[in-house]
């Protein structure tokens, strides 16, 4: 029974992650945002193409979907089912099947997740990413800090097995996701944020 419910969280965390925010209101302006900017369904994609408003709602839906997801979980199998409902929420957002596996990056699910399940930790771990973009003007960069930071603080805070490995997994995922953005900011290529729109 226990494998089965944490299946249906994944589940459950998958087909809510498969619901993109940033396609929906892109498509709404006839713009696909897979083929502008970074290409990203992501919050922050959608705030340089679109602009801070349609940003902003992207945000908050992403955020929102993923809050569900582990909400969800832990009413159906307490902190493993939360864990494999954000997890899978993630998945589900950066490889929707519904939109033929492009999707965003999991930054803004990563942090609804984070924040519910290890909220010190997300704090600090915040803090140093709005630092890293606050100094360098890059998005990419002050996410990888933050969740890189996640990664780092939770194993010695909250032990290693499943909340520490789980952290880990999240940055992973998200460095995965990055690596393009990695490759510009190594090669001083990565575009700064602005708030000005491109369409």
């Amino acid at each position: 029974m226990r494998i089965l419910l944490l299946i249906l969280c994944a589940a459950f965390g998958y087909a809510l992650g498969c619901f993109s925010t940033g396609l929906l209101l892109a498509k709404r302006y006839q713009v696909d945002i897979r083929k502008l900017g970074s290409k990203s369904s992501g919050a922050t994609n959608m705030t340089r193409v679109m602009g801070p408003k349609l940003g902003l709602l992207t945000f908050v839906g992403d955020f929102g979907k993923a809050t569900l997801a582990v909400v969800l979980g832990l009413a159906i199998q307490g902190l493993e089912g939360a864990l494999f409902g954000g997890l899978f929420v993630v998945i589900g957002h950066n490889w929707p099947v519904t939109y033929h596996f492009k999707g965003g990056k999991g930054v803004a699910c990563s942090i609804a997740i984070l924040l519910i399940l290890a909220p010190l930790e997300t704090l600090i771990a915040g803090t140093l990413g709005i630092l890293a973009i606050v100094f360098t003007k890059f998005v990419s960069l002050g996410s990888l800090v933050f969740l890189l930071s996640a990664a780092l603080i939770t194993p010695f805070t909250k032990g290693l097995w499943p909340m520490g490995l789980w952290a880990i997994l999240l940055f992973l995922i998200a460095a995965y996701r990055h690596r393009a953005n990695i490759d510009r900011l190594l090669r001083g290529e990565e575009s700064k944020f602005s708030l000005k729109k491109q369409v």
